[in-house]
């Protein structure tokens, strides 16, 4: 259980060009974050800017952020699935999805002090309600790593989010692969990992 006081903690919501004001802090975040199981990403500050660059280039895209003092703790992104790259679209192109009416949810990631707070929650709520405002977005949807049960970094407690995702509404479609490559931990060169979609309907 979290030690951390919830009234500590203060909220920002960036959306479009405003993401380039916290361009550095949300890498450092997200780098530091994906670094545990099952991400286990290798990453560096440029290469999260040229990601990050995406969501400023999108006028509706979303971030709520999470502050402890001035330090982002947490943070949560959101993006129209029309505005995401080719390789996140593709899959739902050949399913035969409508992009203009799918939100799709980037990460969610939050420091090991600040959770058990209910902000994972919190998280859905803000993306859901920024999705929902528009009144074209009838699915949101995630995605999620697919690392074997026995890789030999799992940690031995390690908690899958699943029952999680499931108590929001959101179904894992097998159908609904795409593949994204980094470098791993202590790993100079990117390799492949398969990413399974979550979706639900927004209500």
């Amino acid at each position: 259980m979290s030690a951390v006081p919830p009234s500590s903690l203060t909220f920002a919501r960036f959306t479009g060009a405003g993401f380039r004001a916290v361009f550095d802090t949300l890498a450092a975040l997200r780098i530091a974050v994906f670094r545990d199981f099952p991400y286990l990403y290798e990453g560096t500050i440029d290469y999260e800017k040229d990601y990050l660059e995406t969501y400023a280039r999108a006028e509706r895209s979303f971030l709520f952020a999470v502050y402890d003092g001035d330090r982002m703790v947490g943070a949560t992104t959101a993006i129209p699935l029309r505005d995401e790259t080719s390789d996140v679209q593709q899959p739902f192109v050949q399913a035969g999805y409508e992009l203009n009416t799918v939100f799709y949810f980037g990460e969610s990631i939050l420091l090991p002090p600040y959770r058990g707070l209910g902000l994972g929650h919190r998280f859905f709520d803000e993306r859901e309600a920024h999705a929902r405002q528009f009144g074209q977005y009838t699915l949101t949807c995630f995605c999620a790593v697919q690392r074997p049960d026995d890789h030999p970094l799992r940690p031995a407690d390690y908690q899958p989010l699943d029952a999680f995702w499931h108590k929001r509404g959101y179904q894992r479609e097998p159908g609904l692969q795409s593949v994204f490559s980094w470098p791993d931990l202590n790993e100079r060169v990117s390799t492949p990992k398969p990413m399974v979609y979550w979706m639900r309907r927004l209500d």
